[in-house]
C-alpha cells in the first residue's frame, strides 16, 4: 500500500492529537448477538426440531427446561416442533468478534514527541473525546 495523499502540516508535530480506531488481527474474542449484528437477535428465528430422534429430544428438552428463552411452540403437520423465538434475546450461535481499540497519541504521521497515549475503554468516551478537541480547534481558529 501506498503513502496516503496528505497536505503538508502547518504547524509542529506536538501541536498535533492522532484518533484511530484498531484491531488486533490475532485476537477474537466470544461476543454478544447485539455486537455482531445477528439477525436472529434483531428478528427473531425459528428452530424446528424433529423429535421422533435423540437428538430432537435432547434439543426440545432444552429450550423448554434450560435455555432462559423466550419463545411460542407449535407442531407442523409433519409432526416437527417450531420453536418461534422473540427478538431481542441471545440466539445458539458462538458469536465472535476482535475487539476495536479507541486510541488517541499525541502527534502525527510523523511521530509522537511525547510518548502520551490513551485508550478508552469505550467508544462513547472516544467520540466525546474527539468532540471535545474539534471544539477546542475550532474556538482557537475563530479567536485567529
Amino acid at each position: 500500500m501506498g503513502e496516503p495523499n496528505r497536505l503538508p502540516p502547518q504547524g509542529p508535530v506536538g501541536a498535533y492529537q492522532t484518533f484511530s480506531v484498531r484491531s488486533r488481527p490475532d485476537k477474537a474474542v466470544r461476543t454478544v448477538c447485539e455486537q455482531v449484528g445477528c439477525a436472529a437477535w434483531r428478528q427473531g428465528w425459528e428452530s424446528v426440531i424433529d423429535e421422533a430422534t435423540d437428538l430432537g429430544k435432547q434439543q426440545a428438552q432444552y429450550i423448554r427446561t434450560q435455555s432462559g428463552r423466550t419463545f411460542r411452540e407449535q407442531r407442523t403437520a409433519a409432526g416437527l416442533t417450531v420453536f418461534r423465538f422473540e427478538s431481542g434475546q441471545r440466539c445458539f450461535a458462538d458469536h465472535r468478534t476482535r475487539p476495536e481499540l479507541y486510541l488517541v497519541r499525541d502527534g502525527d504521521f510523523r511521530g509522537n514527541p511525547t510518548g502520551r497515549k490513551r485508550v478508552h475503554t469505550r467508544p462513547a468516551d472516544w467520540v466525546e473525546h474527539m468532540q471535545e478537541e474539534f471544539g477546542r480547534f475550532n474556538d482557537d481558529r475563530k479567536r485567529g
